[in-house]
């Protein structure tokens, strides 16, 4: 595919895209030294500061690697692959594993550094899964990893936020399925409400070690249904 002048914005993204099809059908081999900025730009009719954006990018992507006194050269054929991509494509299992020593210590935290406004969000994040549980798997979920939202985010450690969002999505889809395949709502639709209402408690009196240990031991159980374990 031949290189050609960009006609719509966002002009960065089209070049990122025209330079990556060039790595990736092959056109610039691994190992092959890009055209210069000037002669970039040239070709694609943009300004030097989008080819360099756009050279930025697909280094962030892995793709290529600037090496000083010689120019950008393609260092791979295919993007390196994404955190939430990897996420989506683990097991569930592997994410819940992470999301239980992430979340256990983020509960610890909670309960230290807690304010009225984080409480404030539990409480009503803990009222929002009670309703939930008179709707479908979906909602419950939804309610349900909120609430954990809150917990976490009562932490005041914007890094652990940010990794919780991560690992959201994926939490999302496997714990829907697993509502579903196990049946776990057929007997009681608001299932682990006392846990969780412990864990708000918990957090809001400033008791660390019971809100790391509640969060543990509700964390534990559903991985245990998630391995299948009998008993669970």
């Amino acid at each position: 595919m031949p290189l050609g002048a960009l006609r719509r914005s966002p002009l960065v993204d089209q070049a990122v895209q025209h330079l990556r099809e060039q790595i990736t059908e092959g056109h610039w081999p691994v190992g092959t030294r890009l055209p210069g900025e000037n002669a970039l730009a040239k070709t694609l009719v943009v300004g030097r500061s989008t080819v360099r954006e756009a050279l930025r990018a697909l280094a962030g992507a892995g793709l290529v690697r600037a090496r000083q006194g010689s120019g950008v050269f393609v260092i791979a054929a295919e993007p390196a692959e994404d955190w939430p991509a990897r996420l989506r494509r683990a097991a569930i299992t592997d994410v819940y594993e992470v999301r239980m020593m992430v979340e256990t210590q983020a509960a610890r935290l909670a309960a230290a550094r807690r304010t009225d406004e984080d409480v404030a969000a539990m409480e009503a994040a803990l009222r929002a899964r009670e309703r939930a549980a008179g709707e479908d798997d979906a909602a419950f979920v939804d309610a349900d990893i909120a609430l954990h939202a809150a917990v976490v985010a009562a932490a005041g450690n914007p890094v652990l936020t940010d990794l919780f969002a991560e690992f959201a999505p994926a939490l999302r889809e496997g714990l829907i399925d697993m509502v579903g395949l196990l049946e776990l709502r057929g007997h009681d639709r608001n299932p682990g409400h006392d846990a969780h209402t412990a864990l708000v408690a918990a957090v809001r009196d400033g008791d660390a070690a019971a809100a790391g240990d509640l969060l543990q031991a509700e964390l534990e159980q559903t991985l245990a249904r998630l391995h299948g374990k009998p008993g669970a």
